[in-house]
């Protein structure tokens, strides 16, 4: 059984575990919400520690907080920052909407570990040490340091993580419409045979799909750093901070993080509402179809591989059934294609999240923790999987150029190619004639001499088919 200690708070005694940084306040959120059994995501707990350094270091500077207090708080809230006692933070997601109970849980733990570099222990309150709320909380309120680490943790997991992923995906895919460029196949409209494409084409059309996500990541980042909500306190009205002192703390913020962040233009806005990151989350949603786009494309033309099309041989990477042997199945774009199931699933909790009434009333917004933690799950599954797919499909991937050119030939929509000179519809009669003779259109026409053998030959090249006319 684990040993535990006495805390106090203003609503008397609490017992918490022996060697917990925490204190009462956190200990009675554990006790209140063992609902989901999973914490707020460790990115927004690094995020407080990066936001109680920079608050310490601007209260510090602007003659708020005893120099020598501030030091410690710097110091232990930068070690949060690191994720050193990340184990220390065991508040659960579905917790006061506000945030309040991770917001303190950050001042104890602070507060504790500032104490024992000052020499006075591990403890949450000391005399002449750091107090969690008058020093570690100056000038601040959970309502407005809960959204700030929001979009700390938002902007600096898309500029780290999604960004580079996608970039990833990006020039894996190009790479791939650059080496494929030669190759041509029968293009697909309506699921439906149609004129011919270059393979190098078709990627390079998922390449561009992969840019635009990577533009739209960091929409989505920019829309996050310029609406920060620090310093705006209990209600968006600044009272008890100086009102220098939001505009210090994204500065540092920025000098440490390397991303830009802003003071929110109307801290009222930025407290009572969340539409920053319902437009934000969007753009995340976007990039989660033009994923769906991709993965279910390539998994398409790998299918077979007697029996579908077979014109992309995918990696066999694992068995792919229990029952029927040699089986094996496109499970990268499966796996890609759920994550975007997950993130058109959690842009609805966001935006549920951010609604007048359920999570937007008044002066503040009361629904902060899922709506982040949903947020920086899209994040996350997002740039795993996109380096997944790069690792694990794209960089196995080849083209069965044999299939292609069999499935070329046999298209009845190279008549297309014909239809300026022998006019659109006898070019569909003959592609109706050729289809119920089973003959190629190429061999149809030859046999019907509508045309002298070498036009025959220069009309039907599939790759001048793939190019615009000169």
């Amino acid at each position: 059984m684990t040993d535990n200690r006495i805390e106090r708070d203003t609503m008397g005694e609490m017992q918490v575990p022996a060697d917990a940084l925490y204190g009462a306040s956190t200990g009675r959120a554990v006790e209140n919400f063992p609902i989901a059994k999973r914490p707020v995501p460790a990115a927004v707990i690094h995020a407080f520690g990066h936001l109680k350094a920079a608050c310490a270091q601007a209260n510090k500077d602007l003659g708020k907080l005893d120099a020598k207090l501030a030091d410690v708080i710097i110091a232990a809230a930068t070690e949060v920052a690191e994720g050193k006692h990340d184990q220390h933070f065991p508040v659960d997601i579905y917790q006061t909407g506000s945030g309040t109970s991770t917001n303190m849980n950050a001042n104890e733990v602070i507060a504790s570990l500032a104490n024992e570099k000052l020499g006075l222990g591990a403890t949450t309150k000391a005399d002449g040490g750091v107090h969690p709320n008058d020093h570690v909380n100056m000038g601040q309120s959970s309502n407005d340091t809960f959204p700030t680490a929001m979009h700390i943790a938002a902007a600096v997991e898309i500029d780290q993580q999604l960004q580079p992923g996608l970039e990833y995906l990006a020039k894996e895919l190009a790479k791939r419409g650059d080496e494929w460029d030669k190759i041509i196949k029968v293009g697909r409209t309506h699921l439906m045979d149609a004129t011919p494409i270059r393979v190098g084409q078709m990627f390079h059309g998922y390449a561009a799909q992969a840019k635009n996500a990577a533009v739209r990541a960091d929409r989505a980042k920019e829309r996050i750093l310029e609406n920060m909500p620090i310093g705006g306190t209990a209600v968006g009205t600044g009272i008890n901070t100086h009102p220098d002192f939001s505009g210090r703390v994204c500065k540092s913020l920025t000098t440490k993080l390397g991303v830009l962040f802003t003071e929110a233009e109307n801290h009222c806005e930025a407290q009572a509402a969340k539409d920053s990151f319902v437009e934000a989350h969007g753009e995340l949603k976007t990039i989660a179809v033009s994923m769906t786009k991709i993965a279910n494309d390539i998994r398409h033309l790998g299918s077979g591989p007697r029996c579908g099309i077979g014109e992309l041989n995918l990696p066999a990477i694992q068995p792919g059934s229990s029952i029927m042997p040699g089986k094996v199945n496109p499970v990268i774009c499966e796996s890609m294609m759920q994550v975007a199931c997950r993130v058109i699933g959690n842009d609805g909790t966001v935006m549920a999240s951010a609604l007048g009434g359920v999570g937007s009333i008044f002066e503040l917004n009361v629904a902060m923790p899922v709506m982040i933690e949903a947020f920086l799950e899209s994040v996350s599954l997002m740039a795993n999987v996109a380096n997944v797919f790069v690792d694990k499909l794209l960089k196995g991937l080849e083209v069965n150029e044999e299939r292609c050119a069999e499935l070329l030939d046999s298209s009845l929509m190279t008549i297309t190619a014909l239809a300026p000179e022998v006019g659109y519809e006898k070019c569909a009669a003959l592609a109706k004639q050729a289809h119920k003779e089973n003959k190629t259109i190429k061999q149809l026409v030859g046999e019907l001499e509508l045309m002298p053998p070498a036009r025959l030959e220069e009309l039907m090249n599939y790759d001048s088919m793939t190019r615009p006319e000169a």
